[in-house]
């Protein structure tokens, strides 16, 4: 970030988040080289699907050294009791929006600077890790371009706390596409809130670029808008299965992604067969598309928690076009879970309170999927979507020792992961709330 007026800023803001936090979120481990032993009475193993009592984890530095039911209590380490807790790794959340917030999403762009949004995404971003989603996958700025890139160097220096993060620029669309700013006065040209791409060389160049900016992988919006006649879902693709392709080849020459917002068909089907490696929403899928995402191992990512907050908190009307919605996409997320289509947990946050994303794991349960599968959907699945597998995901010696503390068994009570107790991400204790 070359700015050095918002460096300042968010140094600023820094200064007052760590002003505000209590003594118990300043611990730092302690002890023999920063050894230390989380003691508490369950620990989740996510790829078993069990909890076992009692759970110890010992950190040292910014690493798990070892894990299960005991550990090793070296000499001079610090030992820290949890009490009648489970011990699981930090969540994941693979769809946010740091830089949105409720209110009218068109209109943040246009009256609210990126100065601002930027100072706004450094508070939603602490806002999101103190509840224990310690790595993310910002699915895109909304028009402020590649600040995502400023706030996650800022996370990665220690300069504002915040989860592991993964981030897209802006996202990519058509002329007059989705997210184009459709419904303003045209002699005032208000800008996109996604970056144009039109041909499939369009897509490349964009990509290019925002590779340059330090984007990790690429969004495109393949679908919109929508429409749900009775039974009969409607969504307008926006590009063709080899724009999508020559997309998905570009991003693989660099070690890179591609992840699409798209709703149905046709649109899914052409992501499925370009092989994307996730499917954002994913309300209607075809058996055909179904198959390719099962075989190919192309994730669905939900978001139902999104559609809860719109029904309850409509932007017009009474909310029932988003409880018609939200009602036709569990019915077909059933139909997803009975063709063994792979999902990964992520909620759309941004457009609701962040920090309060912990309600997808309840509505994904809620929709019939065993907490035991919704968990290995966040953390497994979910550090393999993000290119962190064998780093992040499982308490396991060698892994990042980003940790958390919630009540009672997830296994028999997922919604326990929307209070998390204690968290620590990289080896730092970020919260620990007083008995």
């Amino acid at each position: 970030m070359k700015n050095p007026i918002l460096f300042a800023a968010l140094a600023g803001c820094a200064l007052a988040v760590s002003a505000q936090q209590s003594p118990d979120h300043a611990m730092q481990p302690s002890g023999d080289g920063n050894a230390i032993v989380l003691h508490a009475a369950r620990i989740l193993d996510v790829d078993a699907g069990k909890v076992f009592s009692p759970g110890e984890v010992l950190v040292k530095g910014h690493r798990i050294v070892a894990a299960g039911v005991s550990v090793a209590h070296p000499q001079g380490a610090a030992i820290l009791n949890l009490g009648d807790t489970t011990l699981m790794p930090g969540l994941i959340d693979a769809h946010t929006h740091l830089f949105l917030h409720p209110g009218n999403e068109g209109l943040q762009t246009v009256q609210e600077s990126i100065p601002q949004r930027t100072l706004q995404a450094a508070a939603a971003a602490r806002a999101d890790v103190m509840a224990g989603f310690t790595a993310e996958r910002d699915m895109g700025t909304e028009g402020a371009r590649c600040a995502d890139v400023a706030v996650r160097h800022a996370i990665n220096s220690g300069l504002i706390p915040g989860p592991r993060m993964r981030v897209s620029c802006n996202a990519i669309d058509i002329l007059g596409g989705h997210e184009d700013a459709i419904g303003f006065n045209p002699e005032q040209h208000v800008l996109s809130n996604a970056d144009y791409a039109n041909t499939a060389d369009q897509i490349v160049a964009v990509m290019r670029e925002q590779r340059k900016e330090g984007a990790d992988f690429t969004k495109i919006y393949e679908t919109g808008r929508d429409h749900l006649e009775g039974d009969t879902f409607t969504t307008p693709y926006q590009y063709s299965e080899a724009q999508l392709a020559a997309a998905v080849t570009e991003a693989n020459r660099t070690g890179s992604f591609v992840a699409v917002h798209c709703m149905g068909e046709p649109g899914a089907s052409y992501a499925a067969e370009a092989g994307v490696a996730s499917i954002e929403h994913a309300y209607d899928l075809s058996p055909q598309t179904m198959r390719l995402m099962r075989e190919k191992q192309i994730y669905a990512v939900p978001t139902f928690t999104i559609l809860e907050y719109f029904a309850n908190h409509p932007p017009s009307g009474d909310g029932s076009i988003f409880r018609r919605e939200l009602a036709y996409h569990a019915e077909q997320f059933h139909k997803q879970m009975a063709a063994g289509v792979p999902f990964v947990v992520g909620s759309d946050v941004g457009p609701f309170p962040h920090g309060t994303q912990a309600r997808e794991f309840v509505l994904m349960v809620k929709y019939g999927m065993r907490p035991a599968d919704v968990l290995r959907a966040d953390l497994i699945h979910g550090a393999r979507l993000l290119r962190w597998t064998d780093q992040i995901g499982q308490l396991k010696p060698g892994f990042y020792a980003d940790i958390i503390a919630v009540p009672g068994d997830p296994l028999q009570d997922i919604s326990g992961l929307t209070h998390p107790v204690f968290v620590m991400k990289n080896g730092q204790i970020l919260r620990q709330d007083k008995p």
